[in-house]
């Protein structure tokens, strides 16, 4: 007995899912998952709330990035007067301490009960600006 024309599609059908599915399936895992945990551009007061902060108000070219997977990244970078740095990290970080480690001019790092840290960074570019980075990360 010679077999159906309609077993043959059914089988092919058959071998077709069983063997292209996980293929399918393993390429789809590929590409939908390539950007978890990219830097991607963000709102800098979305970033800056997570932070427990706010930008002064004399930041300028501020950029702010995000990047998520287990655990949430926040990077915010603004140019702001020299002068008033020490007013605005004591007034946005008063529980701020001086970082153990820091390789530009001024370091704090602020731990929050919520398992969110700050590490907030200043670079003084010359005698009217300075550069901060803030950045906010959970545990």
């Amino acid at each position: 007995m010679k077999p159906r024309l309609r077993t043959w599609i059914w089988a092919t059908v058959g071998v077709t899912v069983v063997c292209g599915g996980p293929l399918a399936l393993l390429y789809w895992f590929a590409t939908a998952w390539d950007d978890i945990g990219k830097p991607q551009p963000a709102d800098c007061a979305a970033v800056m709330t997570f932070a427990h902060g706010s930008l002064p108000e004399s930041a300028e070219d501020a950029r702010c990035t995000e990047a998520h997977f287990q655990d949430t990244f926040v990077t915010a970078d603004f140019r702001m007067e020299r002068a008033e740095v020490e007013s605005w990290l004591s007034a946005t970080y008063p529980a701020g301490e001086p970082a153990l480690t820091c390789e530009q001019d001024l370091c704090v790092s602020v731990p929050y009960d919520e398992g969110v840290y700050a590490d907030v960074s200043v670079t003084y570019e010359d005698g009217v600006t300075a550069l901060v980075r803030v950045k906010a990360y959970t545990t």
